[in-house]
């Protein structure tokens, strides 16, 4: 498809997603959604991204001149959207976010009136309405079938609710020291007010959007300033989120990263202790270290993969009737509390952990070891089908016969190629990684 990726629709601020395209693509996805409204009302979102006022308005315009009534709420979190779409009956929810992306991209994620993001079919229809002009021009209403729009200030408060109501209530985050990164991001408000609420010590960095500084040096992708303050401030524990809050990196008390895979294992192993794994089966993606699903293995759990995205993992979680999985990256699904990766509800299921087992977070999340593994990012001028490279199969049994496991495929929102290989041996994987990165590099560029 040409709009959609690997999570919504994402791009250039101004370029691909300019007034005239987001209006196209509200007023497609609004053909679309009206076959099974029943509420004629849907919720919009957005983070603290300067472009978002643009394309806010522009969607509410869209999805207005079909018939739509539009609620508007301002900055809040992904998962939020999630929730509050379901919570307030809405037909769909929209959330106006490029997650981890700089402050120049923006993007747009639907999720559907049970807080589910939109499949793979519902984005092809609305691609497939975005470009038939007849349609969308058939499609305006007049007089009083046009929609209207009101801004909602208060919702937050729901979402602090339900995420508070995550965290066991037999414990307290009273006497925890905890570094929280909000990233100039969606959950600036949030994160703070929920762990004050639980009863932590909180010290909170990048909590001043001013439209430009979202994920600029702080959040999940650049973790560094929140290793020094765990540090500096003995902390207990330091997590930060992305710019949707969607996703989450945990610092332990030494000023460790503690690597995703084992973050994942850590908590199937405690879901599992305290008897609600359901079917003792966890999903993580094509990119999770095999370490992870031996690990698992070795105590009586599945660990089923799937494409990359947290939508692919939750299809699948719903596949094999499992409610806990992730990606390696940090997007972590608890679907008894959360139709997406949350990471405010992540960090709350890893402090109850915590606190349940009596160990410090270095101890907690170090509970096995990863295989080495490799992942570099290539940029590319353009994206040729993999298996069309020529070489590229027998580069493939090259890596196989090594004994090593390989992913190549492209980015679904960037112009790169994501190439990860993973062995027992660092050496000789890393000098396969310089022969796979150097082969990718000449075929396309």
């Amino acid at each position: 498809m040409e709009l959609f990726g690997t999570d919504g629709v994402r791009g250039l601020a101004g370029g691909k997603l300019n007034p005239i395209n987001v209006m196209r693509l509200a007023i497609a996805a609004g053909i679309h959604l009206k076959k099974n409204s029943k509420y004629n009302k849907i919720l919009v979102g957005k983070d603290t991204r300067r472009s978002g006022y643009m394309i806010e308005n522009a969607l509410v315009s869209g999805l207005t001149s079909v018939g739509f009534d539009v609620i508007q709420i301002g900055p809040m979190p992904t998962p939020a959207i999630a929730f509050i779409t379901e919570n307030m009956r809405c037909d769909a929810g929209i959330m106006i976010t490029a997650s981890h992306n700089p402050y120049y991209d923006n993007g747009i994620k639907f999720f559907g009136a049970e807080g589910n993001k939109l499949n793979h079919e519902c984005e092809s229809e609305i691609e497939a309405i975005f470009h038939n002009m007849e349609e969308i021009e058939n499609a305006f209403v007049t007089k009083k079938e046009i929609g209207r729009s009101v801004r909602i200030d208060d919702v937050v408060g729901r979402y602090i609710v339900h995420i508070k109501n995550s965290f066991p209530k037999k414990f307290s985050l009273y006497g925890k020291r905890i570094v929280v990164d909000c990233s100039n991001g969606a959950a600036y408000i949030v994160a703070p007010t929920v762990l004050r609420e639980l009863g932590a010590e909180v010290i909170v960095l990048s909590s001043e959007p001013d439209g430009y500084n979202i994920n600029t040096n702080c959040g999940a992708t650049n973790p560094e300033a929140l290793v020094k303050k765990v540090i500096d401030t003995r902390a207990d524990i330091g997590i930060a989120l992305d710019g949707d809050a969607d996703r989450i990196v945990i610092v332990d008390e030494k000023g460790n990263i503690v690597d995703g895979d084992k973050l994942i294992g850590a908590l199937a192993m405690h879901l599992k202790n305290e008897k609600k794994l359901a079917n003792d089966k966890v999903v993580a993606t094509v990119m999770s270290n095999q370490g992870l699903e031996d690990y698992l293995a070795s105590h009586g759990i599945k660990l089923e993969r799937s494409d990359v995205g947290d939508k692919h993992v939750l299809e699948i979680m719903s596949k094999v009737g499992s409610n806990f999985g992730g990606e390696q990256s940090g997007h972590v699904i608890f679907s008894d509390y959360a139709k997406t990766g949350d990471g405010l509800v992540s960090g709350l299921q890893a402090f109850a952990y915590m606190i349940e087992t009596n160990k410090t977070a270095s101890e907690a999340f170090n509970v096995f070891d990863l295989y080495p593994q490799e992942l570099v990012n290539i940029s590319i001028s353009h994206k040729i089908p993999i298996n069309e490279i020529t070489g590229v199969q027998e580069l493939f049994s090259e890596i196989e016969a090594a004994g090593m496991r390989y992913l190549v495929r492209y980015s679904g929102t960037e112009n790169l190629m994501r190439i990860l290989l993973e062995g027992k041996n660092q050496a000789k994987l890393l000098k396969m990684l310089d022969k796979t990165v150097s082969f990718f590099k000449k075929a396309l560029q």
